[in-house]
């Protein structure tokens, strides 16, 4: 039996790791820079970025929303708690989730 706390640290973070390093790339942020916002590696962000981590879900709507505002608060320094910002993203995806609604698919 799996635990759903074992579902989110195997698949929903990498997930939201993967995003954010996504849309980061997209808006211009280096691989370097991307790693030292993120705290990770600059080879973690590029497993994230080829879909060699975190590709099992692709997420939508306001999930994604939020996690393209929280790349862009990041280029411009407006975070200072990035493991809170994690975190309400992933509540988030378990309310979205717990209502029925559909905030990702998987791949």
């Amino acid at each position: 039996m799996k635990l759903p706390c074992q579902l989110i640290v195997w698949n929903v973070l990498p997930a939201i790791r993967a995003a954010i390093a996504e849309e980061l790339n997209a808006i211009g942020v280096s691989q370097l820079e991307a790693a030292r916002l993120l705290d990770m590696t600059p080879s973690a962000i590029s497993q994230y970025r080829t879909g060699k981590r975190g590709y099992r879900i692709v997420f939508e709507g306001e999930v994604k929303e939020s996690l393209n505002r929280l790349a862009h608060d990041l280029k411009a320094d407006r975070v200072d708690d990035l493991a809170s910002r994690i975190c309400e993203i992933c509540a988030q995806i378990r309310e979205e989730s717990q209502s029925g609604g559909s905030c990702a698919r998987e791949t």
